[in-house]
């Protein structure tokens, strides 16, 4: 058992810093975005775990074996048997990963509720400023008295896609399709949800480790899914005008925007290769030896100990 602290903490800080930094230098999730987004929340997930599992064998320590063999919770107990420094050591450690998962906890909520209502305080503007009436599409479309073109969408239990005058008006019928397309495949899909979530596990991570990396290139890759989704629909052509259109589009926090910092990537990706089935097979077994394989080779071997421990 003694090892499996340290090989918990040491997979963490891995799968928390080099690894992200690896994965969001790579090209190839541009042409596989979905097998990617998997592979991302893979490592988020085991860097959680690992994080945890190191502060549990930690904590598994501290359960010395009492005079009967069963372990004890006495802190007499265990200081006698693992003296003041290494106790005092085990003790800070299983309190810092307790910090931690109430950050996650807090993160987690803190994130939900805050975008939620910020979500819906934008949903109540936007259906008051509804210039939509010479323009109306569908019943989940505003459309807002700008000039410049403006296209995003607000997720949640009454869903809106956001389009301005500027957009209706600069852009064709095809182009407004693809637009009105890219953002429906997020309303679909509840990307909202797995940025939140990436975002909360970005939060709870102290600073030293976190990675921006992982939080941009999953907000690039749910873009990719959208455009490949509106692809289906219009065809390359009519999103790529879309997109140069409304390459300067911003958005309220807790909405996603058809534009922004990456639109020249995605209009140069619907001119290559998307899709490669060896590339996605790769990345989905990536997926699983990444939470299965630690977890066999770590956490069973302690599970074993700690049974006999109890049963001792």
């Amino acid at each position: 058992m003694n090892a499996t602290a340290p090989v918990f903490a040491g997979l963490a800080l891995l799968l928390a810093g080099p690894a992200p930094a690896l994965l969001s230098r790579a090209k190839w999730p541009y042409r596989t975005p979905r097998a990617a987004l998997v592979l991302w929340q893979a490592i988020a997930l085991a860097a959680v775990l690992s994080a945890f599992g190191s502060g549990l064998a930690i904590a598994a320590e501290l359960l010395v074996p009492g005079p009967d063999g069963r372990p004890t919770t006495s802190p007499t107990r265990e200081i006698d048997a693992l003296g003041l420094p290494l106790w005092l050591a085990y003790v800070f450690v299983f309190a810092l990963t307790l910090l931690v998962g109430a950050r996650l906890i807090f993160s987690v909520v803190r994130v939900g509720v805050h975008t939620r209502r910020r979500r819906a305080h934008h949903r109540m503007l936007v259906d008051l400023l509804d210039q939509s009436g010479p323009y109306r599409r569908a019943a989940d479309i505003r459309v807002l008295a700008a000039t410049e073109p403006i296209a995003y969408c607000l997720p949640g239990l009454r869903q809106r896609v956001v389009l301005s005058e500027g957009t209706l008006t600069n852009l064709d019928d095809a182009e407004v399709t693809a637009i009105v397309s890219h953002e429906r495949s997020h309303l679909r899909a509840r990307h909202d949800l797995v940025l939140e979530a990436f975002t909360a596990v970005h939060e709870a991570f102290p600073v030293v480790v976190r990675s921006r990396a992982a939080l941009g290139s999953v907000k690039l890759l749910i873009e990719l899914l959208a455009d490949d989704s509106a692809v289906k629909v219009t065809g390359p052509a009519p999103l790529a005008r879309a997109l140069v259109a409304c390459a300067k589009s911003t958005a309220p926090q807790g909405a996603l925007a058809a534009g922004g910092p990456t639109t020249l990537i995605r209009i140069q990706r619907l001119g290559g290769r998307i899709g490669d089935l060896r590339v996605a097979a790769a990345a989905y077994l990536g997926s699983v030896a990444i939470l299965v394989v630690p977890t066999q080779a770590v956490a069973v071997p302690w599970l074993v100990e700690l049974s006999r421990l109890f049963h001792g």
